[in-house]
């Protein structure tokens, strides 16, 4: 098969796409030819080395695949050749074929394209999970989601007003995805360029109260103004540390206000814990898209041969919604 392969850690030129062998399933997994998948964040991670595949899995990148199941391993009972599947891995998405495991695959409503299905695995389930799941949101809260525009929070607002439309929603977004992210529905938008310190829009916006549950891949660099922004008994969600590893924290204050700071990695979750989130994402949210009440936001598609470009395209951060990238062009037409 033909797959994404590096040579060596680097900027996106140290990709290039050769043929390697294409993997065999084990018992409990199956065998994607794959349609299409998507570039997300950690893809650049690792490219740079710093993001190691887990134990395990593929070296090639990619963290979700849509497309059509190739083989069955002998244990796999409740799914056949030739069905349509969107599926979580580990890694080796960027390639004609994948594996996956049978409990980690969901089925592609046929009112879905294969393009859209790429976009869900990674952006979706990981919205899903860390703000229904860990982050406990009910409807009628408050909830701030960081880095309006990109595939996690735009997943985060869609989900958010499907599954629990009472609910307020702010975004810290860069002033160029302001008006767009507006558009999703938003309650308010705040251009974090104008305002580094977005806790003082956040106090005003809830009347001195503070959000509920804070979604956040910065990390460090927003520690203080998270916590600040919570209100009692708040959630705040890490799930990235763009903005570095560490920061100063007021335990007292956290204490008194009875708040909680959670970490969470979608990738290195034992496979138990990710068939886990994906049944339930199957039973809480996929209807949604079956009946096309949320559809994926799509920003480009790219061919698999211009895999360097997509990377690129990310790295530029002008980016709304999911890039996907067309492995086979044929399956993707076959599509609603």
């Amino acid at each position: 098969m033909r797959a994404v392969l590096l040579d060596k850690f680097g900027p996106p030129e140290v990709m290039r796409i050769a043929s390697t062998a294409t993997p065999v399933p084990d018992d409990k997994e199956v065998l994607i030819k794959v349609a299409a998948t998507s570039i997300n964040r950690p893809d650049l991670v690792q490219r740079q080395g710093n993001y190691p595949s887990p134990p395990g899995e593929s070296d090639i990148l990619g963290l979700e695949v849509a497309g059509t199941i190739a083989a069955l391993g002998c244990a796999v009972s409740n799914w056949q050749i030739g069905d349509r599947v969107m599926a979580l891995v580990g890694g080796g998405g960027y390639a004609e074929y994948a594996l996956a495991r049978a409990d980690h695959l969901l089925p592609i409503p046929q009112t879905m394209s294969f393009i859209e299905a790429a976009c869900i695995c990674e952006s979706y389930l990981t919205a899903f999970h860390n703000i229904f799941r860990l982050g406990r949101l009910e409807d009628g809260q408050t909830v701030l989601l960081h880095g309006g525009g990109g595939g996690v929070c735009t997943a985060g607002i869609q989900l958010i007003k499907t599954l629990c439309p009472k609910c307020r929603i702010a975004v810290t977004t860069h002033p160029l995805k302001i008006d767009r992210v507006r558009k999703q529905g938003v309650d308010l938008a705040i251009d974090y360029t104008k305002t580094p310190d977005f806790s003082q829009e956040i106090r005003e916006f809830t009347a001195t109260q503070g959000v509920d549950l804070i979604l956040d891949h910065v990390g460090g660099s927003y520690l203080q103004n998270n916590m600040n922004s919570l209100g009692y008994a708040g959630r705040l969600v890490i799930i990235g540390v763009t903005g570095g590893i560490s920061g100063e924290l007021n335990l007292a204050c956290m204490m008194v206000k009875r708040q909680q700071i959670i970490g969470s990695v979608l990738r290195s979750r034992p496979a138990a814990e990710k068939a886990a989130i994906i049944a339930d994402f199957r039973h809480r949210a996929l209807p949604a898209f079956a009946e096309r009440r949320i559809v994926p936001t799509i920003d480009r598609i790219f061919p698999f041969e211009a895999v360097v470009a997509a990377h690129h395209h990310m790295e530029e951060d002008n980016h709304f919604g999911k890039i996907v990238l067309a492995i086979n062009h044929q399956i993707c037409q076959e599509t609603v």
